[in-house]
């Protein structure tokens, strides 16, 4: 093989120079340059700060009641209208009780177009025991101001990975973010077909009953079949969501989507059925899976850690703490009890907003919270949210954003 012979010619060759140059031509330019600070209003920075605001301040605009649920219907305090969202999305409150700061993430029941007016509404039930649901429901007054991420989450309709034909399981409060795509189906945002499987014990706990048959009389391409475990009356499908019942509702032969909503035990129940469905995994969506509070029933779980309680030392910056965690709850939850304002949003593993370094010790973290990244895993990062010490621990936790 002969050698490559390349001819540059006189331009070619000033390119080349200029091109050498470039960086302290460039150098040369920042130095030059005022020092003085860039001032002025830019249509694009006060965009991207109206799409994607650090925090939102809102105010309790309305409540409704429903059974043992609450509906609140949050403005935004300017007036203008709030980012939109996909149908499907939730937002992380920041609420201050007792001496810490918790967060929780509720997913959004209104249609996309509320937020234009300037109006999320999100859907508290009661949760016997919890820390922070019942509070909500007691405490939480018309006029209230609430601090509030910006929507986000993966559990919504993508055209171009979901099928046009979706079928819907929910059971219990995991009835709002389809209601959200009910609703967004109704008025046009939303371009698929939606039956959705909701399953309660009784015909008294369905929650939005009223709301989810008046969208079915009037959008032909939602339908929604209320599934009663511990009734049998007409009208209503009986017993558990199954494969067989999935089935059922299919239209027509055609390819569908699955999505999954609802409690820990739900979806417990429903692995095994949706497997028999034999669908590719892009076709199966669900809401990710709040923490178990039983993580010594979970695969991999070390027995010896159950029930035993681990100092944990916690640097955020120049700040230090000494705490004690227990090995039955996540990392984060010993954080806020001791009143660190560690950063939070979903708390479940999925957004990564707890990111922190784990410097010494170990944790376990249930398979299907575990949502790091490779490199993370490598390096020893975890999310707190979702992470259950299994011995003495030496973590570094970033600043809090809002």
């Amino acid at each position: 093989m002969s050698d490559l012979n390349v001819k540059v010619g006189l331009i070619g060759k000033l390119d080349m120079l200029k091109f050498k140059n470039m960086s302290k031509t460039r150098e040369k330019a920042i130095q030059a340059a005022p020092a003085s600070e860039i001032s002025g209003v830019f249509p694009v920075n006060e965009n991207a700060k109206a799409l994607h605001p650090d925090f939102l301040e809102l105010t309790v605009d309305n409540i409704i009641v429903r059974n043992d649920a609450k509906t609140f219907v949050l403005k935004n305090k300017s007036g203008t209208p709030l980012p939109y969202f996909r149908a499907g999305q939730y937002i992380s409150l920041k609420l201050p009780l007792d001496d810490s700061l918790v967060t929780r993430s509720y997913s959004l029941c209104s249609s996309p177009k509320d937020a234009l007016k300037g109006r999320y509404a999100i859907t508290v039930r009661a949760n016997p025991g919890g820390y922070v649901a019942d509070r909500l429901l007691s405490d939480m007054k018309v006029g209230d101001t609430v601090i509030t991420s910006a929507p986000q989450g993966f559990f919504y309709y993508e055209d171009l990975r979901d099928e046009k034909q979706v079928i819907g399981l929910a059971g219990g409060s995991g009835i709002t973010p389809f209601l959200s795509m009910a609703r967004a189906i109704c008025d046009g945002i939303e371009d698929f077909e939606l039956t959705l499987l909701y399953g309660s014990r009784t015909e008294e706990d369905i929650l939005f009953r009223g709301e989810l048959d008046e969208i079915a009389r009037v959008c032909p391409k939602f339908k929604v079949i209320h599934v009663l475990s511990d009734e049998e009356k007409t009208g209503f499908e009986h017993g558990f969501i199954t494969a067989e019942l999935i089935q059922k509702y299919v239209s027509g032969g055609r390819p569908y989507s699955v999505f999954l909503c609802g409690p820990e035990a739900m979806y417990k129940f429903l692995e095994p059925e949706i497997k028999k469905l034999g669908l590719p995994e892009r076709r199966f969506r669900r809401k990710l899976i709040d923490v178990t509070k039983t993580p010594w029933e979970c695969a991999g779980y070390p027995q010896e850690a159950k029930g035993k309680q681990f100092s944990v030392t916690v640097r955020q910056g120049p700040q230090e703490w000494h705490i004690i965690a227990s090995s039955d709850e996540p990392v984060l939850v010993a954080l806020e009890r001791a009143g660190i304002k560690a950063p939070s949003r979903c708390r479940a593993g999925e957004c990564g907003w707890c990111r922190s370094r784990l410097l010494e010790g170990s944790v376990f973290i249930p398979q299907e919270n575990e949502m790091r990244r490779w490199a993370d895993v490598h390096y020893a990062y975890i999310h707190p949210c979702c992470s259950f010490p299994t011995s003495d621990l030496i973590i570094d936790i970033p600043g809090e954003f809002y």
